[in-house]
Order: structure tokens, then C-alpha cells, then sequence
């Protein structure tokens, strides 16, 4: 399963600050990450048993997303049966990074790996004006709040 967040902001969330989020909230990871002269682009937060959950940096003037961020928007555009669709289609459109932080496959702590995504995605989007989608699950503000539901 997929968690994206699309972020309006531009700068780049310190690894260190997300570990440190993430620690406060007993959710006891490693974090690896991995980068450029952009910042961060890759990044690993190995958990106790398992595989790690892996996380993307991308950035919109330096990596080729308009087309991903066309068809987010395009899907948002056709789910009017919220309001807040197009308002979202909107900020997708403007969207200057996109994170993309995948769940492992052989999850042995199902709530933990849960929690573990939705805690990272309320931090990302948090500090970079950003709202965040779960696969099946539909999209959310940065504070938690279901946006969007997905059927």
C-alpha cells in the first residue's frame, strides 16, 4: 500500500526532526536516508523486526511529475461527491514535492506500521503546507481529517 503527500512547500523537512516526531510518539524506528545537492531524496526508517518502510523525496521543477500530479488531480476532479475535491484538485496541481512512503509486505506489527505512515505523513505534510492520500483509504489534511474517502 501507497501513502503520497503533496506538499505546496518547496523546503525540505529535516530527517532528523521526522525521527524525532516519530520517536516522541513511541514509534522507536532507525532512520536511514540518503541524498543530493536537492536535499534528501531516499530515505529508510528501519523498524525492530521486518522491513523498513521506505520513503521518496520528489521535487516538482526537478523531477518529472506533472504527469502523476495530472492524473491525482484528474481522479480528484471526478469524486464530487465531497467538497473538498476540488479544492484538492487545486493543491495537487500546485504541488512543489510529492513523498511517497511505501508499507513493507511482511508487516509483523500491523498497528505499528500503520501508525508508523500516518505519523510520518501528519509530519510531512505538517511542515510543508501539505495534505496526504492513502491508497484505498482516500485523502487527508495534515491534522488527520478525512478530506476525501475513497470507495
Amino acid at each position: 500500500m501507497w501513502y503520497r503527500v503533496f506538499s505546496l512547500s518547496a523546503q525540505e523537512p529535516p530527517p532528523a526532526q521526522l525521527a524525532e516526531y516519530l520517536h516522541a510518539r513511541g514509534l522507536m524506528i532507525e532512520p536511514h536516508f540518503r541524498g543530493d545537492d536537492l536535499g534528501w531524496t531516499e530515505g529508510e526508517l528501519r523498524l525492530p523486526t521486518g522491513s523498513p518502510v521506505l520513503l521518496a523525496r520528489y521535487l516538482t521543477n526537478d523531477d518529472d511529475l506533472r504527469d502523476d500530479l495530472n492524473a491525482y488531480a484528474a481522479e480528484l476532479e471526478t469524486l464530487t461527491y465531497s467538497p473538498h475535491s476540488l479544492p484538492l484538485m487545486t493543491r495537487v496541481i500546485q504541488t512543489q514535492q510529492l513523498f511517497t512512503l511505501r508499507q513493507p509486505v511482511d508487516i509483523r506489527d500491523e498497528v505499528f506500521v500503520t501508525t508508523l505512515l500516518e505519523e510520518a505523513c501528519r509530519f510531512l505534510a505538517s511542515t510543508t503546507d501539505g495534505v496526504y492520500q492513502i491508497d484505498g483509504r482516500g485523502w487527508f489534511a495534515a491534522t488527520g481529517e478525512v478530506l476525501v474517502p475513497e470507495y
